[in-house]
């Protein structure tokens, strides 16, 4: 797999992506999520690509204080052969040239095999609690 920044041409793969590893939720609109992930560190928006064509992403950012991971994904056909281990890798490398001294996620607590997964490359939970406001509705 070959990592990349996101370019315009992948909207419909990452969409089909997405909604393939079941993170669209209703009350986020993905393209709106696209375009706000473009105008702020659009070379930190990671696309792993084989054979041509994208089968993996992430969305990472750095606040200043924090690192951040969002739309982490592999396309199912294309799980199980390290290329979620090689994104979180490239993601926290990017990071750390950024000065990042620590990265957040957030899994949804249903999602038991991702916690795992996250627990592998030696993520652990922190004591506290997401809480979150939305500013500005999609729908």
């Amino acid at each position: 797999m070959f990592i990349r920044s996101y370019r315009a041409a992948d909207e419909a793969a990452m969409l089909a992506l997405w909604q393939a590893c079941g993170l669209i939720r209703p009350w986020n609109d993905p393209r709106k999520d696209i375009q706000r992930k473009l105008a702020v560190q659009p070379e930190l928006f990671l696309v792993g690509e084989s054979a041509g064509e994208p089968v993996a992403s992430a969305m990472v950012g750095f606040d200043g204080h924090r690192g951040w991971v969002y739309y982490l994904a592999v396309r199912p056909d294309h799980q199980r052969r390290g290329h979620g281990r090689r994104l979180m890798a490239h993601a926290e490398q990017l990071l750390v040239e950024r000065g990042c001294p620590k990265i957040n996620l957030l899994v949804r607590t249903a999602n038991g095999a991702v916690v795992d997964f996250y627990r592998s490359l030696g993520y652990a939970q922190d004591e506290a609690v997401s809480l979150g406001k939305r500013l500005i509705p999609d729908l």
